[in-house]
């Protein structure tokens, strides 16, 4: 039985490979001013899909500022599909409640990735994503060259939900045998 972390089947052919770019990393770091799903608090995790891969973070019990600090790594075959982010409210003897969604598109951070980076200093900003009505931004992210890797720290203002922000960082992780770029 797959791991509910890991992409795929487990098993892996030679040609899954060749039609992957790669693996981005997507660290689910915090939740802010989540919305109350119990009594006074919520038991809150991560639910994050592309296309049909879906992984999820722990529960941390009674915390509406949660810190996950958690790593989730999606393969990447097709970059104009967004990436959905859902958050629930762990419930013992019931359905779990949602907590507000939201959705990203990794096409700026995949074609920063094209760019020729060798040589730039550290902390260079590569390109800047504003916020606007087709992405759940809650202020400009930029992605950026740093210890040898493309990064972007970004903070997604939760929908359908009275509050709630949830912040993350994507990094790209080269496979060996992926057709990259």
């Amino acid at each position: 039985m797959d791991s509910p972390r890991s992409p795929g089947s487990g098993k892996s052919s030679a040609k899954s490979l060749m039609d992957m770019l790669g693996l981005l990393r997507v660290r689910i770091k915090r939740g802010v001013n989540l919305a109350i799903r119990d009594v006074v608090t919520s038991d809150p995790y991560v639910v994050v899909k592309m296309g049909k891969q879906k992984l999820k973070t722990r529960v941390i019990k009674k915390d509406i500022n949660p810190e996950w600090n958690e790593d989730l790594t999606l393969s990447v075959a097709d970059p104009n599909i967004p990436i959905k982010l859902t958050v629930y409210d762990h419930d013992t003897f019931s359905m779990d409640d949602k907590m507000g969604d939201a959705e990203f598109d990794i096409k700026p951070f995949m074609e920063a990735l094209r760019i020729k980076l060798d040589g730039l200093p550290c902390g260079t900003v590569i390109t800047r994503v504003q916020p606007c009505r087709s992405n759940c931004l809650s202020e400009e992210t930029s992605v950026i060259w740093k210890d040898g890797k493309v990064t972007q720290d970004m903070i997604l203002r939760l929908r359908n939900v009275e509050s709630g922000e949830v912040e993350l960082q994507l990094q790209w992780i080269d496979l060996p045998g992926a057709k990259g770029f």
